[in-house]
């Protein structure tokens, strides 16, 4: 992988999907072996700096699930291909939705901060169903290292405060009916995170361009062919609107 340093533990993967290199692993001192599948674009040699983008997956991309079944079950690594052609995406295979998995993945993203020549201005991540869960944690420990967050149909477990502190932009995608979390625990986390801000004395425009709260009704997901909600959230990945708004951050 051009561009990674050798100072770093890491052992690269010898097969690909679709443009990704599947399997590699980042042996970190503190977290353990951390298994993810990575997209470089072949313009990449270091020169110029590139934006950064991670993306958990659900339950069903986990690494017990297979190598690259992140990938073969959701869409975001792709789709967000179309939005910069200069964007390294990772996506990670972790092992479960907490406190590990998100320790991991902030060990990872450092990593590729460090080893890569990396737009700071232009890191992002999504977490789709439990990887919202491990993203949600994530942005509860270091938000203050991205530059926006796309939650989709999970929960937040984080500290809502620690997040606010960094102002991190996040858009919350859900079903009104999801059928795993319902929508109550990413209304909940709107209305607080909300009130956090207009305590910090911002202004409700202010407050509009930091948090954005998007709660599908069930026609969103049967005018595309599907009738459950939470299995569904995947279709954020195709949607321009929610999409767009990441990466115009």
């Amino acid at each position: 992988m051009i561009g990674s340093d050798e100072n770093y533990n890491v052992e690269v993967g010898t097969e690909t999907y679709n443009g990704f290199v599947t399997d590699n692993v980042y042996h970190s001192q503190n977290d353990g072996d951390i298994h993810y599948n990575v997209y470089i674009p072949e313009s990449y040699d270091g020169g110029e700096p590139y934006a950064l983008y991670f993306t958990l997956p659900g339950y069903e991309g986990l690494y017990f699930q297979g190598v690259a079944q992140n990938l073969r079950s959701e869409a975001f690594g792709f789709e967000a291909q179309k939005y910069n052609d200069k964007m390294i995406i990772v996506a990670p295979q972790l092992s479960d939705w907490g406190e590990t998995s998100a320790n991991q993945t902030i060990a990872l993203l450092e990593y590729f901060l460090g080893a890569y020549n990396i737009d700071r201005e232009k890191v992002y991540a999504n977490g789709y169903s439990g990887g919202g869960e491990t993203m949600s944690i994530v942005m509860g420990k270091r938000p203050e290292l991205f530059t926006a967050y796309l939650h989709v149909s999970s929960q937040w477990d984080c500290d809502l405060e620690t997040l606010a502190d960094s102002q991190t932009p996040v858009y919350i995608f859900v079903g009104e009916n999801d059928e795993y979390y319902g929508s109550e625990p990413s209304r909940s986390a709107f209305d607080r995170l909300t009130e956090i801000y207009r305590g910090k004395g911002l202004s409700e425009d202010e407050i509009s361009q930091l948090i954005t709260l998007d709660v599908k009704p069930h026609s969103y997901f049967t005018d595309r062919g599907i009738d459950n909600e939470h299995g569904g959230g995947g279709f954020a990945a195709y949607d321009e609107d929610i999409m767009g708004w990441l990466f115009s951050k």
